[in-house]
């Protein structure tokens, strides 16, 4: 899977998110900023996230995948 295809299964997932997608071998290292995680925990931001790859991730295509998300002010600090 390309990381053009990832950032846009987010988006999609995220409207008005921003996605960096990066691979280190197999392992998948992804920075999303949205508007929508303002007020959400840790947890319930990821989720957001891995909604978004679900099925990628059950079919095997993804894994290995590690994250930051963050609201547009913690980006900016």
């Amino acid at each position: 899977m390309q990381p053009d295809q990832i950032k846009s299964l987010i988006e999609g997932q995220i409207p008005g998110s921003h996605v960096e997608v990066a691979f280190e071998g197999s392992h998948l290292q992804l920075t999303v900023v949205s508007e929508a995680f303002n007020g959400l925990s840790r947890l319930k931001k990821q989720q957001l996230v891995y909604g978004a790859l679900s099925d990628k991730i059950a079919d095997g295509t993804l894994h290995a995948v590690q994250m930051k998300t963050l609201t547009p002010d913690e980006a900016g600090q």
